[in-house]
């Protein structure tokens, strides 16, 4: 628990260092760019195609007269871009955010080992290509468990535990392999999921209900499509604020975790190398009775 809390802390510091918040508004940039880029390339044949569409359709004709009939003609302008927007947007964002996971937990794991554990060796345990394929496997096992599970969320109580327990579980499981793959061995970090897992566990759950919160925030800006270029930006930048303080809380975890399991196999160590004495030999009863025998002088 006292490491638990310990990293917790330390990791709510770190999200106020400029490193952590400048890599926090990093998606946002991606996105922008993207967003510029492709409407520069792409825009007008969008908006056209999808206007197209909707001139087609027999009943979309019926609802553009019906407007025409209330006086709200001039919406039908409007009505191609904003699809056009709301189509494109999650795929940008979804796009930007793979690439800032990517490259944002290495970083945040670098950031933690160059400050606060210096001495730690690297041992390099964990290769791009085996973190590849851990992230895969653990995906594909986390999404076979939501399939199987689906007929158990009909239960009230279960719909509002085995989803996070399962995501929970992903995030440890992805996660703490990444922390530990540029510091520990792969032995070493089979040790520390075998000793941690319920605590590792645990801060995977409370990490994926904080990344729940900034949904909120994006159903807001689909309701209110008003505010939905604004709103959907702080949702964006709140997950990635979220996902820096996860990333933040298991290397601060891990990498102490790691630190405490090498102190200890070095102390075991030493104990069994170090020389055991020399027994004090016993004189035998032959012996003393020869020394009683020798005449004094």
């Amino acid at each position: 628990m006292s490491l638990l809390l310990d990293s917790f802390w330390r990791a709510v510091a770190y999200c106020l260092r400029p490193r952590v918040i400048a890599l926090s508004f990093l998606p946002l940039l991606i996105m922008v760019a993207l967003s510029l880029g492709l409407g520069y390339f792409y825009w007008e044949w969008a908006v056209e195609g999808v206007r197209g569409l909707l001139e087609a359709s027999q009943l979309m004709k019926s609802f553009w007269d019906w407007l025409q009939g209330v006086g709200m003609g001039g919406l039908k302008t409007v009505v191609a871009p904003l699809i056009v927007i709301f189509a494109v947007t999650p795929v940008i964002v979804v796009l930007s955010l793979l690439l800032v996971a990517v490259f944002m937990t290495p970083a945040l794991a670098a950031l933690v080992g160059e400050r606060r554990f210096p001495q730690l060796e690297r041992k390099r345990g964990g290769s791009m290509a085996a973190s590849i394929a851990w992230s895969f496997g653990s995906t594909l096992l986390a999404a076979v468990a939501l399939v199987v599970s689906l007929p158990l969320w009909l239960v009230p109580p279960l719909i509002l535990i085995l989803p996070p327990l399962i995501w929970g579980w992903l995030t440890y499981r992805v996660m703490a392999f990444d922390v530990l793959a540029e510091h520990a061995s792969s032995e070493e970090r089979r040790e520390v999921f075998r000793r941690h897992r319920g605590w590792l566990l645990g801060i995977g759950v409370l990490t994926g209900y904080l990344g729940a919160a900034p949904s909120l925030l994006w159903v807001s800006g689909a309701l209110f499509a008003a505010a939905f270029v604004i709103l959907v930006p702080v949702a964006i930048w709140i997950y990635t604020l979220v996902f820096a303080f996860s990333s933040l809380w298991f290397a601060h975890y891990c990498l102490a975790a790691l630190e405490q399991l090498r102190a200890e196999q070095s102390r075991a160590s030493t104990e069994t190398e170090a020389p055991t004495p020399a027994p004090t030999p016993t004189p035998t009863p032959l012996a003393l009775a020869d020394d009683e025998s020798t005449p004094s002088t």
